[in-house]
């Protein structure tokens, strides 16, 4: 399938949307700011980002940067809902802790640097990565395989600040909020939450490094939240507010995106919202990095080669087919490993023979799971974890 850049919203189409102060109309997707995106005029600079979508901008890494254990800061995806927040708004940044707790906080960055300092290594993928080959198609940024990324994170646990606070006797989940905002009042905040176990989970991280550098604004410096084995929608970004509370986050983002159904459901179905669950852990997924889509390679030795990933768990197995999955074969798995981490695979095809060709991989995790042929249709386009499929031809 050839890389095609997602349609784009234009400025007089999403002005025409909000006529009469609603947004029954717009996608998640389609809402940004354009003034913070103004104020700051920060970008990754490498021309191969594919651009899913303009602004704020939306930057899907191509499939071949999918190689290395560590995803440099600059060729890791980008995703947001309004952009960053301006620089003059972060000057005199602090982080609130407030709700349900026994003592409100109120942290500056030297007052969080006073914490305990852990190091992780983690996947972060946004929970429409692979939204593009669903059947039939769904509405969204059509994120086809790039849309994730490992880095080494450091920062402080969650659980550590909250501990601080006190957690009160109704204290069930932790709502999260970000810098960011959108240009129109009309326009809802960026708001998630996650359980309190979720948040009070060691491994659970608040990150203010990246691969043993400052974080960078774009993936939401000062601070952002780091969720091992979970989607990136609960990686708030900009981090300013924790507020402890006994029930989910209200609003758009929690309460009508980033669901998904209980049970499977056919395309099209209208669902409830007693029948919609949020978004939460990642599932078993491999992606080929090399070759690419339509590559034309000569006979002899293929290396196919990439990155395999799942939530809880560790990856123990990826199968490469070259016959539509009448045969699999076990890839070579790379010795670099971590809880929460990707894994890097390897398979050398010998001996091919000029001719079209069908790659497909599957992956399997240290709890059973093993990635599917495809994966069950829902309305958001969301975990996507079918089989990776790429086409080449062998010449002569």
């Amino acid at each position: 399938m050839p890389y095609e850049h997602a349609s784009r919203l234009s400025r007089r189409e999403f002005l025409l949307r909000l006529a009469g102060g609603t947004i029954v109309f717009l996608t998640a997707e389609e809402i940004w700011s354009l003034a913070s995106w103004a104020q700051t005029g920060e970008r990754p600079s490498d021309p191969e980002f594919i651009t899913r979508v303009n602004r704020p901008q939306d930057l899907e890494s191509p499939p071949q940067w999918l190689t290395s254990w560590i995803t440099p800061n600059d060729r890791f995806f980008v995703r947001s809902h309004f952009g960053p927040p301006s620089p003059s708004s972060l000057k005199d940044w602090q982080l609130h802790v407030e709700g349900d707790v026994k003592q409100r906080l109120t942290l500056s960055f030297s007052d969080l640097k006073a914490f305990e300092e852990v190091t992780r290594h983690a996947v972060v993928q946004c929970a429409g990565n692979g939204r593009a080959f669903f059947r039939p198609k769904v509405p969204g940024v059509q994120w086809e395989r790039g849309a994730v990324g490992n880095a080494k994170w450091a920062g402080v646990r969650l659980g550590d600040v909250l501990k601080r606070a006190g957690l009160g006797s109704k204290a069930k989940h932790v709502q999260l909020l970000g810098a960011d905002r959108p240009v129109l009042p009309t326009v809802p905040l960026f708001i998630r939450s996650i359980p309190i176990e979720k948040a009070m989970h060691p491994t659970t991280m608040l990150a203010y490094e990246m691969n043993e550098e400052p974080l960078p604004i774009l993936h939401g410096a000062p601070l952002r939240l780091i969720v091992p084995g979970w989607a990136g929608d609960t990686c708030v970004k900009w981090l300013t507010h924790l507020t402890v509370q006994e029930d989910e986050a209200d609003g758009f983002y929690m309460q009508t995106a980033y669901r998904m159904p209980v049970t499977p459901v056919q395309p099209g179905a209208i669902l409830n919202p007693s029948e919609m669950i949020p978004v939460t852990e990642m599932a078993v997924k491999s992606i080929i990095a090399r070759p690419l889509e339509g590559a034309k390679v000569p006979g002899g030795t293929v290396q196919v080669e990439g990155v395999a990933l799942t939530g809880e768990g560790e990856i123990v197995r990826v199968q490469i087919s070259m016959d539509e999955g009448k045969q699999w074969y076990d890839a070579n798995l790379g010795e670099e490993r971590a809880p929460y981490a990707w894994r890097l695979w390897r398979y050398a095809w010998k001996g091919m023979k000029p001719g079209s060709y069908t790659i497909l991989c599957r992956a399997t995790d240290s709890r059973g799971h093993t990635q599917p042929s495809a994966t069950p249709w829902n309305p958001g386009g969301f975990l996507w974890n079918g089989s990776d499929v790429v086409r080449i031809e062998i010449e002569a």
